[in-house]
């Protein structure tokens, strides 16, 4: 609990578990990316695929993309054949949404490793996942079952040197399905800054 005392509350109530868990079948969806084209999940049926729901202003993003400990996820996934979806769902006017040049251009700065970042300003699917914090993780096997959900790891804090103190459970994740092992945290609690829902 040590962590959580010097988060402003707004952050603090963001805690939250998933509405879906480790089990269900993933919410199908299909979004448009920042170059303009569209994914649908239906077409990555055969393929492990990991959801990253972001927002480059939130510190708690920054903790992990500042010292490339998110690119570097990325990359494992993309070198495994799993395809890595970055989700915003922040809605227009709020923090994290950008579009056109200005949000190509954030993505070239964070150097951001995913095969796709996706834009999901009414927050549709956000909602249909749960998703409450950024960054928020799931992922989903070949067959469409979520495998894990939840943090990226286990310490909530805004400071890069608690990565390696942390239990990675995204890398663990990663890493056991890679070996064809089980996951050995499968529903843990995302922490971060709260989605920026439209209506929220």
């Amino acid at each position: 609990m040590k962590y959580l005392l010097a988060l402003p509350l707004m952050m603090i109530m963001a805690l939250s578990h998933a509405a879906v868990s480790s089990g269900d079948e993933a919410p199908t969806f299909a979004l448009p990316t920042a170059t303009g084209e569209s994914v649908d999940l239906a077409d990555l049926r055969g393929n492990i695929v990991i959801l990253e729901w972001v927002n480059y202003d939130c510190p708690f993003v920054a903790k992990h993309y500042r010292p490339g400990n998110m690119q570097a996820l990325q990359t494992l996934a993309k070198e495994n054949d799993m395809v890595w979806l970055s989700i915003c769902s922040s809605a227009p006017g709020t923090q994290g949404h950008w579009s056109g040049d200005e949000l190509l251009e954030r993505i070239a700065a964070e150097e951001s490793q995913a095969n796709h970042y996706l834009i999901d300003e009414d927050g549709t699917v956000g909602r249909a996942y749960g998703a409450r914090t950024t960054p928020h993780m799931f992922i989903i096997n070949a067959e469409g079952t979520l495998v894990y959900t939840g943090g990226i790891d286990s310490i909530r804090s805004v400071s890069s040197d608690d990565i390696e103190e942390a239990t990675p459970y995204v890398r663990e994740a990663i890493e056991a399905l890679i070996a064809g092992e089980d996951i050995p945290n499968t529903d843990t609690e995302a922490y971060g800054c709260s989605v920026k829902y439209a209506d929220e």
